[in-house]
């Protein structure tokens, strides 16, 4: 009995994906998020800018030059605090860009191979239209078991993370809190009270190091290089129901249109 591969992953276009993936991450990194990497000297020199640009209305009969050395020191910190928003911000968009880039070329692949086997849009749009959960259980049911692994969970709340960086509050932001409170910065840390409490945090607490950034990085380079080289149809057990339902309904429409 012959047994046909379901879904292939060439070698050449998995080093491609990879390599793609590296050269986004390396760019975002020395273009972008690098122009942060002292926020700290440049929060002083705005301190030193501040006084430079207000020396000339300084009178010492009537001024404290406490109360000028003061306002400067709170220019630096009002500056530090938009630039680290910024940095933050950054970073978030950087996170957003890379998986939102493996997440339609995991879906486009997935559509390439499916179509050397099945033809029809119903299936192919529902594969595009699916949710993260769904393509995971697509890929279990072929003999694919991830979602036990690490760089699935990564991936999991880089997808729950993107989502509350997008829209706010919402169904995505109560999961985070529960699956991976740590990517809500508690702005009350060290202090032992009640408001230290994941619960109070919302979207605005959102925030990504840049340990968790490369963590993510890393994820999805340990995706594409987990993807089994041929997946055969004697590896599936039961599809998905929103899967199988497609099939049927392409099929349906293919026999309906060869009888008119």
């Amino acid at each position: 009995m012959s047994d046909y591969v379901l879904f292939q992953m060439w070698g050449p276009f998995r080093r491609s994906l990879i390599a793609g993936h590296l050269f986004y991450v390396e760019q975002a990194r020395k273009r972008l998020l690098s122009q942060f990497e002292d926020i700290e000297a440049e929060s002083e020199k705005a301190t030193d800018d501040w006084l430079q640009r207000h020396s000339g209305s300084f009178d010492p009969d009537r001024h404290d030059p406490g109360d000028f050395y003061e306002a400067a020191h709170e220019a630096g910190i009002e500056f530090y605090g938009l630039l680290s928003d910024m940095r933050d911000q950054t970073r978030l968009s950087v996170v957003a860009g890379m998986f939102h880039e493996w997440d339609k070329q995991l879906r486009d692949w997935l559509v390439k191979e499916i179509q050397h086997w099945h033809q029809g849009d119903t299936t192919k749009l529902k594969v595009w239209s699916a949710d993260f959960v769904q393509i995971a259980e697509l890929l279990e049911s072929v003999g694919w078991s991830i979602c036990g692994e690490e760089y699935f969970r990564a991936l999991d709340a880089c997808r729950l993370v993107v989502n509350v960086y997008k829209h706010g509050k919402g169904k995505s932001l109560e999961e985070l809190k529960q699956k991976y409170p740590d990517y809500l910065h508690d702005p009350f840390h060290g202090s032992g009270g009640g408001f230290s409490d994941v619960e109070h945090r919302d979207h605005t607490d959102l925030k990504v190091s840049d340990g968790q950034f490369q963590a993510f990085a890393d994820a999805i380079v340990a995706f594409w290089q987990a993807v089994p080289e041929n997946i055969f149809d004697s590896n599936v057990d039961e599809v998905p129901v929103w899967f199988d339902k497609a099939i049927q309904k392409d099929r349906t429409g293919q026999k309906q249109a060869s009888k008119q």
